[in-house]
């Protein structure tokens, strides 16, 4: 229970669930509020209208006895004079918001009311003329009791005056309790309706998200049956929909493929460097053995050609497995027209003379002692494979700096210019232990170039080009 409550499809419900109840309520609400301003609103419309209607009567000089008032229940009105005495007032109505107003109509008799100028002189304040009617209205909620039944009304109070200029206020009313059960009504239905949208909105939410998360399940559960079984030729399920999720499994298949490739490029990396190895250590052991019983038969350079080549292979497989890890180049700067002069005039040994061409002047970032290894790598490829003549020369083309290593040999099948920088590749007539090495150096040298942000690749037949960026 507690798994499903925490599940996401569970958050994601009640997620959308409090989000929408939140909205209904703050809708609701203004709704409610716009509804009651309305109706209220209506309701003082219409009590103006009869404050007004009676009001008109008076102006026309209909005596306050004589006033046509309408039923009490429908429009409690009351008339009172300047001084607030009550002139008139609908029929059955007692009081108004407490004060009584007597009963019965017209109760203050036709002469009732103050003059346009009260007994010391001074205006009543309204400026209204005999017979005028003010375009104010004034408009406020109170109560009113109509044959024993108090009720909330809508009040208009409307100023007038009538042919003798006496000032006379009416004050009508328009019942509230319609608008209070029409607002009331709505109000119901909105709390009936409120908790079963929920339940709507939170099942339907369940139900979407679930289905949406339906391809996520399945490449968990295809994930977890790969781990379990090893088996990084699976692939997870794509789903036909192209949007996260199946962006996310196409990512997920990429990255066991990935994964595939470098756990096999790992196998075949385990075993030919167990091959690779196991050849100059049976040939070491069974010379030591052979001295052991026979010791006038010691092959001793046969033995030191052995232990060197180990010794190389164990560097190469160092290195590669340091590339491998990740290890960044030194952030330095190299002169590569300078480490060729340097490296070239070490190389006394060759069989066939390095020829050096042009220098180009260019510095680029990275490791010297890694560039070094590169350019002996590419001279000794050379020197194997050359009849007379090995080149070296460096460029600048560009952003670029070219450092090109070229030989007079039969060159590179176009077929085979990839595969010969794949690790422990060896053409055919490079098989020999003595010609064709272990290798590696090909290999170690595109590795290499490609952590220093460059490039290493065979131009034509026998150029080998390495291409680095100019540092800075």
């Amino acid at each position: 229970m507690g798994r499903a409550l925490g599940s996401v499809r569970a958050r994601a419900a009640a997620g959308a669930t409090v989000v929408v109840a939140l909205a209904l309520v703050a809708a609701g609400t203004a709704v409610l509020l716009v509804l009651w301003s309305h109706l209220q609103n209506q309701a003082g419309l219409q009590a103006e209208v009869k404050a007004r209607e009676v009001a008109g009567q008076i102006a026309t000089g209909t005596p306050y006895d004589k006033l046509d008032l309408p039923d009490g229940e429908d429009r409690p009105v009351v008339v009172t004079g300047g001084d607030g005495r009550v002139l008139a007032v609908g029929e059955d109505v007692r009081a108004v918001d407490g004060k009584s107003v007597g009963t019965g109509k017209g109760v203050g008799g036709s002469g009732a009311g103050r003059s346009a100028d009260d007994e010391d002189g001074e205006d009543d304040g309204t400026r209204l003329k005999p017979g005028e009617i003010d375009d104010d209205v004034d408009l406020r909620d109170g109560t009113a009791d109509v044959d024993g039944n108090v009720a909330g009304y809508r009040f208009a109070a409307v100023e007038a005056k009538d042919s003798r200029g006496a000032q006379a206020t009416v004050r009508a009313g328009s019942a509230l309790a319609p608008e209070e059960d029409a607002v009331a009504s709505v109000r119901d239905a909105m709390l009936i309706g409120l908790p079963l949208l929920l339940v709507v909105v939170a099942g339907v939410t369940w139900l979407v998200t679930r289905r949406a998360l339906r391809p996520v399940e399945g490449i968990r559960g295809e994930m977890a049956a790969i781990t379990a079984s090893t088996d990084l030729s699976r692939r997870v399920p794509v789903p036909s929909s192209r949007d996260e999720i199946g962006r996310l499994a196409r990512t997920t298949n990429e990255t066991l493929a990935a994964l595939e490739l470098s756990v096999e490029r790992q196998r075949r990396f385990v075993a030919d460097a167990s091959h690779e190895l196991r050849s100059p250590i049976a040939s070491l052991r069974t010379q030591l053995e052979v001295a052991v019983a026979h010791p006038e038969l010691l092959d001793v350079p046969g033995a030191v050609v052995d232990t060197v080549r180990l010794q190389r292979l164990a560097a190469d497989l160092l290195l590669l497995a340091r590339l491998d890890a990740g290890e960044r180049p030194a952030d330095t700067r190299v002169d590569l027209a300078a480490m060729v002069r340097e490296e070239t005039s070490q190389r006394v040994a060759d069989r066939v003379p390095v020829q050096i061409g042009e220098l180009a002047g260019g510095e680029v970032a990275g490791s010297r002692s890694q560039l070094a290894r590169v350019l002996g790598n590419l001279l000794d490829n050379a020197q194997r494979h050359a009849a007379g003549a090995v080149r070296v020369a460096v460029v600048r083309e560009g952003e670029d700096v070219a450092l090109r290593v070229e030989d007079d040999g039969p060159g590179v099948p176009e077929s085979e210019r990839e595969r010969i920088f794949e690790r422990f590749v060896r053409l055919d007539d490079a098989r020999a232990r003595d010609d064709g090495g272990a290798g590696l150096g090909l290999a170690i040298a595109r590795d290499v170039a490609v952590r220093h942000g460059g490039s290493l690749a065979v131009r034509t037949g026998s150029v080998f080009e390495l291409r680095l960026p100019v540092a800075g």
